[in-house]
């Protein structure tokens, strides 16, 4: 059976707010797919890259950990590095921020080789509506959790998506472990 992992706290609330101000500090750029091609019809959001910012060095200790227990504990997938920086989306309601359904694997040399996806619930869930994390490990659609400072873990393989955000603005933190390619 294919798993949705979820860790509740990963990050504490204090530790969501100064993320959020950090990057509420920098400025974001509008997401694009992989290969750097851009649809808004299939994804709408603002970025911004944890690795360019020197006072974030912090969060990918804690992803280290998280990503690390999280494997031992249910997927033992071979995760040999994190080959692309952690992202912050902000998905706002003044352009219905979504991403449609999509896997996280894709045909480049770097998103081949992604293994585990891991994604953060930053905001409270009564700052939006819409915008939730839906998985689909098999026929059936899975909702993540979105108590603020859960992350959520699937192969990153599996279709999934965020429904557009209809008020608000929600934020969110996702970052993939790499290692061999699927066989």
């Amino acid at each position: 059976m294919i798993t949705i992992h979820s860790t509740p706290a990963a990050f504490s609330l204090a530790e969501c707010d100064r993320i959020l101000e950090i990057v509420r500090a920098e400025k974001a750029r509008d997401a694009k797919l992989v290969g750097q091609n851009k649809n808004h019809d299939i994804r709408r959001a603002d970025l911004v890259w944890l690795d360019e910012i020197e006072e974030a060095g912090w969060v990918m200790d804690r992803i280290v950990d998280l990503v690390a227990e999280a494997n031992r504990e249910t997927y033992d997938f071979a995760i040999t590095d994190f080959a692309e920086s952690a992202q912050v989306a902000r998905y706002g309601a003044e352009r219905q921020g979504h991403f449609d359904w999509h896997s996280d694997i894709g045909d480049g040399h770097i998103a081949s080789r992604r293994k585990l996806t891991m994604v953060v619930q930053l905001s409270e869930p009564a700052d939006y509506e819409g915008g939730l994390l839906e998985v689909m490990p098999s026929n059936a659609v899975v909702t993540a959790e979105t108590a603020r400072g859960t992350a959520t873990f699937f192969p990153s393989y599996l279709l999934h998506r965020v429904t557009p955000v209809t008020a608000g603005e929600r934020f969110s933190q996702t970052i993939w472990a790499h290692g061999p390619r699927f066989r």
